[in-house]
């Protein structure tokens, strides 16, 4: 391991990329403790000493800890997540422009990319108006300094120019820097929460156990067990691969042969990565977040009781957005139809599989069977901490646990991929190859 970190810093670009990735965390680390202007942050400074609301918990450690200091990161990048989902969706034959647009390769992307800017843009408004106005309605008109029309309009922009901000390093990040960009700003903001998960952890099974003192650290000693074996399954399912047989039939060109070999279509089990849990989480917990402000609604209680992520109803919901976005991810990245389309040009041919239509059918049959897999898998790892943590004791942040282990572990071997192929392209030993 040590060898292979030294080897990448002997490649020039890579370094830069590394050292720029760094960099723009530190920035965004920087960002999360400024605070937004006419905000009382000492109130939220005890929200989150104290846990925080069970529907506030997932926010603020996607944001490293800045919805509760409510800084200029409060919102994180979760309304680009929105936009983006919502754009994914409007391609899939919903709006006839945006599919056309779908089509057409990096020239299409980019203007989806434009119209997703936009959206972040709209969504950061709206979502900034609500937390200002929610938050200080929630903690009895004492938040914002000044709550006037002008006053929640400045929160609105700043907290929205911070939303933009960590969209357009995203983007740096994508370019200039290793491994996605959003991903890694989420993955940075759970790392960074992970220290005042311990801080809770050791207050509540620790410091003020009394005569449970050794039951509770048994208990923390086979909850680090379980954490192990967690990201050993996650990793073991994100690297598990089925591999198509594909035989290319001899053709003639001139004086030369050209194929006659075989080679093979590598299908993943989790082929769309973390997003779906990305996806899933921003999705399930914007009802109770907005139900949350207007508390005496009695709509809004039962949005809060029954649609938030640690309720039976909303485990349920969380379980089948998991697996539906496994899906539409996976097919939305691999299409077998272009796929059985690509190798009939090419000559090539599943061995017992007549080329063309049926090619892509016996195609869609395997994905739909290896990412169900996949997709309960990652549904399965989400939800467990929420079941496991009420009855262990553990505080309601630790509930989060699951996902965030998902994307951390996740983000982490997407990245590490990355570097191995850059350090493989200039033939140094990476930290898979044997």
């Amino acid at each position: 391991m040590f060898r292979t970190i030294s080897n990448i810093f002997k490649v020039e670009d890579l370094r830069k990329r590394i050292l720029f990735t760094l960099l723009i965390l530190i920035v965004y680390r920087l960002g999360s403790f400024v605070p937004v202007p006419n905000i009382d942050t000492t109130i939220l400074k005890m929200q989150d000493q104290s846990g925080g609301a069970a529907i506030f918990n997932l926010l603020n450690t996607f944001s490293g800890g800045a919805l509760f200091q409510f800084s200029i990161f409060a919102l994180g990048i979760m309304p680009y997540v929105t936009a983006s989902i919502i754009v994914n969706l409007l391609s899939m034959d919903v709006i006839p422009k945006f599919t056309q647009w779908q089509k057409e390769g990096e020239v299409g992307r980019r203007k989806l990319a434009q119209i997703t800017r936009y959206g972040t843009i709209i969504l950061g408004l709206v979502q900034a108006f609500a937390t200002a106005i929610g938050f200080n309605r929630l903690y009895g008109a004492q938040l914002v300094l000044d709550p006037t029309f002008t006053t929640y309009a400045l929160i609105a922009i700043v907290l929205t120019a911070g939303t933009a901000f960590l969209m357009w390093i995203g983007e740096q990040i994508n370019e200039y820097g290793i491994g996605n960009g959003i991903s890694i700003i989420i993955f940075a903001g759970i790392v960074a929460s992970i220290p005042r998960g311990i801080g809770q952890l050791y207050q509540t099974q620790i410091a003020t156990a009394g005569d449970q003192l050794f039951l509770n650290i048994v208990k923390l000693v086979v909850i680090l067990i379980v954490i192990i074996l967690l990201i050993a399954g996650v990793i073991f399912v994100q690297q598990g691969v089925r591999k198509i047989p594909v035989q290319y039939a001899k053709r003639v060109v001139g004086r030369k042969m050209y194929g006659g070999q075989t080679t093979h279509i590598p299908l993943k089990v989790n082929a769309a990565g973390v997003i779906p849990v990305i996806f899933a989480s921003s999705l399930l917990i914007f009802p109770p977040t907005i139900a949350s402000y207007w508390r005496t609604n009695p709509v809004a209680d039962w949005i809060i009781n029954n649609l938030s992520y640690t309720a039976p109803l909303g485990m349920v919901l969380y379980v089948l957005m998991i697996i539906g976005f496994t899906y539409f991810y996976t097919f939305v990245q691999m299409n077998p139809e272009q796929m059985a389309d690509q190798m009939k040009k090419n000559g090539g041919y599943i061995p017992g599989i007549r080329p063309g239509k049926a090619t892509s059918v016996y195609l869609i049959r395997v994905m739909n069977r290896i990412t169900l897999s996949g997709a309960i898998f990652l549904a399965l790892i989400s939800i467990v901490p929420m079941i496991l943590v009420p009855i262990a004791g553990l505080p309601q942040a630790a509930s989060v646990g699951g996902t965030s282990l998902l994307i951390m572990v996740g983000v982490g071997l997407d990245t590490m991929k990355q570097i191995e192929s850059q350090l493989i392209k200039r033939h140094y030993k990476g930290f898979i190859t044997k």
